[in-house]
């Protein structure tokens, strides 16, 4: 069988996802050398996400992220099996937007491309090696032809099926992950600008329909171990009541590896040179689900410490990790203790918090990135645990 080796890189970068293509922009744009490799053959490939992603991210890019914004959301709807409802309007500083990740994925890695990343799609990664003082890959490419790939740094991007992450010691050693199925239904949208969550319906976890262009992108997931096994039942009660056929869309099961702990996100001793960003680094959200966000500033703070760990500083890819556990991971601890209780009794849990005549506003704060967990958990958790 044919094996190519490629020429060294300073820096590759395997997933070109919304955190791969942020991390391969912003070190293109510092003048880094980047390949950006991505096992799908052909972009824009499908993405199952909810799409859901705080504006507040556009100041993360100097170009303009509104060519991939599906729809505005400024006001979110919390249900309990579809009635008791509340709603809450987002700030109007910061709303949440609602992105198809085929789309925003694409734009991010043309966005890479003509910073002067290099583009590989159709190659897997199969193994890391370090050779002294630059690692080694092994990939396959299109066609079946074996690659060789040398770079001083690689940045892991691999999405929530990552399995290079923890072979290396880099986050959980046993990932957590949420089961979810996601549905993409083409249809008219009465309300354009409000995004709903249902909490009755899903044993252990809850529903998102978020409005987009020309239709719903529609989820379900489970977030305490349990596998959504009646995700059938529950959209045949979901989907008629935002006015849709009972077997509207297509199914896609799905996997999200959430927030389960603090770990470094960045290889040590003979791993040096490795980063995790976004999925690949168990960022997601164990309370809502958010993960673009997460990926998005992981790959711009990755990309910070990667150019200024190749130019000599030797804590900064140290510095990366610790700015994501004070950036994200602190507000994550509390998330998760957030979704243990609350998961476990949801139905209390949706009366004593959401129904609380400030928590829908505290919600949609924390998804609109003004707010962290640790801001409303100290409260919350009291409530849940005495009922009160």
């Amino acid at each position: 069988m044919t094996t190519l080796t490629a020429s060294p890189a300073e820096v590759v970068v395997v997933g070109a996802g919304a955190a791969g293509s942020a991390t391969a922009y912003h070190l293109a744009r510092l003048g880094r050398g980047v390949v950006l490799l991505d096992q799908a053959s052909a972009f824009p490939r499908p993405k199952p996400c909810g799409g859901g992603m705080a504006a507040s991210m556009q100041a993360l890019f100097p170009f303009d992220l509104s060519p991939v914004v599906d729809s505005v959301i400024n006001q979110v709807r919390f249900t309990w099996c579809l009635a008791d409802p509340v709603t809450a309007e987002l700030p109007g500083d910061a709303p949440f937007w609602i992105v198809r990740r085929s789309r925003l994925d694409a734009f991010l890695m043309e966005q890479a491309r003509s910073a002067g990343a290099r583009f590989e799609p159709g190659v897997a990664v199969q193994s890391l090696q370090r050779c002294g003082d630059h690692w080694q890959l092994q990939a396959m490419g299109p066609k079946g032809v074996n690659l060789e790939l040398q770079a001083k740094v690689v940045v892991i991007a691999d999405g929530s099926g990552s399995q290079l992450a923890a072979r290396h010691g880099i986050g959980p050693a046993r990932p957590r992950f949420a089961e979810t199925v996601s549905v993409e239904v083409d249809a008219e949208v009465d309300e354009p600008g409000t995004a709903h969550f249902e909490f009755g319906l899903m044993h252990h976890g809850f529903c998102w329909a978020f409005p987009r262009h020309g239709g719903f992108s529609i989820g379900m997931g489970t977030f305490i171990g349990r596998e959504p096994a009646d995700a059938n039942q529950v959209l045949a009660k979901l989907l008629p009541s935002l006015g849709l056929a009972a077997d509207a869309g297509e199914r896609r099961a799905g996997q999200l590896r959430i927030w389960d702990g603090h770990h470094p996100l960045h290889g040590r001793g003979e791993n040096s040179g490795l980063v995790a960003v976004g999925d690949a680094a168990s960022l997601c959200d164990p309370f809502l689900a958010e993960g673009i966000r997460p990926a998005l500033i992981s790959g711009c703070r990755a990309a910070g410490g990667i150019d200024a760990w190749l130019a000599g500083n030797g804590t900064a890819l140290s510095d990366y990790s610790d700015a994501m556990r004070t950036e994200w991971g602190e507000s994550m601890a509390w998330g998760k203790r957030i979704a243990q209780l609350f998961y476990r009794v949801p139905r209390v849990g949706y009366q004593l918090g959401v129904k609380r005549p400030t928590a829908p506003q505290r919600i949609a704060q924390i998804l609109s990135g003004e707010m962290g967990y640790g801001d409303i958990a100290q409260r919350v958790i009291r409530r849940l645990l005495f009922q009160g």
